[in-house]
């Protein structure tokens, strides 16, 4: 029996009848498509979604980028199990995926792509918005998304959409592979009909694996355990998207062993659990890195290693150090030359914890002692950070974050990926709850906070839901603004204004570059951006797009606004500018280095004492073989 539909129409059917299951929970695969029509989309994709309206859900975009970000945020809130798919005309509306995609494919987070592509039967070429490109016939600006992908398919015939639809849906719900998957769609095959196989709608059910490890592996993993004197768990972004919190609690309980935290895994332990020592890496905390450099085990959860968390190959210092990697992917397993545990992150440490009970295993007194203390007096440290002694002063950026944090609790979500605040948040934010804080810092991308909280409160519709975003990442994207008062998504944006690119002037300054071209100030005439500022007002601009906005001058005003923000049901503002603007933030200092080359050769004294401070630094990197 066979349905007669076009290719537009039987995959909108199909996509709706996708689901999947993990841990006896089934739920929707595709919950909502995002789309900006044009000509490469409008006739097929966009009249397949009105014919079956009553079957997926829409929303309307205004930025290609945006809308990922928007569908990234809701799949990592629904822990990889449910995504939106994102429809864009050709040319510039599916190059705009590209960055989105990259964001998705390197953290591991599902998202459909569904862009528009130009005629697969060439009647007129090129048409509008076409690259051609002279050396071969079958390349448009789609193939750019091919290396951003995990699975990419150009559907040039209809019945060739029904292997490439379920290989998409495959790789959505791997745990190990997924990330963007992009069909392309040429326009005129999108509007082509097709006798269906009524089979192809069925309802079809993907199971999210939860792999255990392998018993040679999981014996070798409670030896190198045991030896170990001085083991310290790295948690990555697989402990959510494990949902191994409660596992990796029992387990550090069981063990006593402490816990530090990526940006991805922060919040995979409260702030307050015994074994939690904070974040780890360049933006860690003092008791997290120096347990990293003494750890002769290096426990690591469903982490990539990236160089924050590395300090660019100078933070594990310890002369015997090892690497034990439970990870899902044996190519994250056999990092740092790691004894791999591969399975996923809750199979495994449950195991893992059951056969270490069996021989009472657990650190000593001293080491326990020794990390509680430390983190006391970081702990201080964070008071010290957040105290006010003026609240009728303009607030420093650790003082916002403490105004926060003294209004929120558990249901609160937190949504940041760029900027200084990355590195405050990781050093100074205390964690409620294990989706509190949302971190995207594997492709740490300005623009990725407002249209994220939206996903994440479609995801999460009876939760607080705050985008924290500087000035900088405000004007990369505050498209979607629009979209949230569109349809009625009571997200909070918290603008913190300190009139530039902070956190890479810092970093400018620290390399030698003087914070050259960082701050949004008219220019001198040396070619430098040090005249007065810019007279931007982004509160007037968030206000413009149909936001509600409140604007704070102190920190009384502050603490009554967010309060404000936090009760309201509808999208809110609230508008800050920070006391320092020539600063970075008043947190802690960096705690571990990170490698951002320095120029070799230079004039200019603030870049040859760089240079010098630079190369004691790599001289205390290593590999580990």
């Amino acid at each position: 029996m066979t349905t007669r539909l076009t290719v537009a129409q039987a995959l909108v059917r199909f996509l709706a009848a996708q689901y999947t299951e993990r841990d006896g929970a089934r739920r929707r695969l595709i919950g909502a498509t995002w789309g900006i029509f044009g000509h490469g989309n409008v006739a097929g994709l966009g009249q397949a979604l009105l014919e079956h309206a009553g079957r997926m859900p829409f929303h309307q975009g205004r930025n290609e980028q945006a809308m990922v970000h928007a569908a990234v945020g809701y799949a990592r809130q629904s822990n990889r199990l449910s995504t939106h798919a994102v429809t864009t005309s050709i040319g510039p509306g599916a190059t705009n995926l590209v960055t989105g995609a990259a964001l998705a494919t390197i953290n591991h987070l599902p998202v459909l792509l569904l862009p528009g592509d130009v005629f697969a039967t060439r009647p007129a070429d090129p048409v509008l918005q076409q690259l051609e490109v002279p050396y071969a016939g079958d390349v448009s600006v789609n193939d750019c998304l091919r290396p951003v992908s995990r699975y990419f398919d150009r559907i040039t015939r209809p019945e060739a959409l029904i292997p490439s639809a379920l290989n998409a849906m495959r790789v959505l719900t791997d745990p190990v592979e997924t990330g963007a998957v992009t069909l392309a769609l040429p326009q005129d095959v999108q509007a082509e009909a097709y006798d269906w196989p009524e089979e192809f709608f069925a309802e079809r059910t993907w199971t999210v694996r939860r792999p255990g490890p392998d018993p040679t592996e999981l014996m070798d993993a409670v030896h190198t355990i045991r030896a170990a004197k001085r083991p310290l768990v790295v948690a990555g972004g697989g402990v959510h998207h494990s949902r191994a919190e409660e596992a990796l609690a029992e387990f550090a309980e069981a063990t006593g062993i402490p816990v530090a935290s990526t940006q991805a895994g922060k919040g995979s332990l409260r702030h307050d659990h015994p074994q939690d020592v904070g974040g780890i890496g360049h933006t860690g905390t003092a008791t997290a890195d120096e347990l990293a450099r003494t750890a002769d085990l290096v426990i690591g959860v469903g982490t990539r290693y990236t160089d924050f968390t590395t300090a660019s190959g100078t933070l594990f210092a310890h002369p015997d150090v090892r690497f034990l990697n439970l990870n899902i992917a044996p190519f994250d397993g056999h990092k740092l030359a790691g004894q791999p545990l591969v399975a996923d992150a809750r199979s495994g440490l449950q195991e893992l914890t059951e056969a270490l009970r069996l021989h009472a295993h657990r650190v000593a007194g001293t080491y326990a002692t020794e990390y509680t203390e430390d983190k006391e007096r970081w702990e201080q440290r964070v008071d010290a950070c957040y105290e006010v002694d003026e609240p009728d002063t303009r607030p420093t950026q650790p003082q916002v974050l403490g105004a926060l944090d003294a209004l929120v609790d558990a249901s609160d979500i937190l949504i940041n990926a760029a900027g200084s605040l990355p590195g405050d948040l990781h050093k100074l934010w205390r964690t409620r709850s294990r989706d509190q804080y949302h971190l995207e810092y594997g492709y740490s991308c300005m623009g990725y906070e407002i249209p994220a909280a939206i996903g994440v409160k479609l995801a999460a519709p009876d939760r607080p839901v705050w985008a924290l975003v500087g000035d900088g990442t405000y004007l990369m994207m505050p498209t979607e603004i629009v979209t949230a008062v569109q349809e009625g998504v009571a997200i909070k944006v918290l603008i913190i204004q300190n009139h530039g690119y902070a956190s890479i002037g810092g970093l400018s300054e620290s390399v030698g570059g003087e914070r050259f071209g960082t701050a949004y100030r008219y220019p001198s005439q040396d070619g430098s951006y040090t005249g007065p500022p810019l007279p931007v007002d982004l509160a007037a601009n968030a206000a413009s797009l149909g936001m509600r906005v409140l604007r704070a001058k102190t920190v009384r005003d502050l603490r009554e606004a967010l309060a404000e923000a936090r009760a309201a049901d509808t999208p809110t503002c609230v508008y800050v500018e920070t006391q320092t603007a020539d600063t970075v933030s008043g947190a802690p200092p960096a705690q571990a280095w990170w490698d951002v080359p320095v120029a070799e050769t230079a004039t200019r004294p603030s870049a040859v004492k760089a240079r010098e401070l630079y190369e004691r630094h790599v001289s205390t990197r290593r590999r580990h073989l």
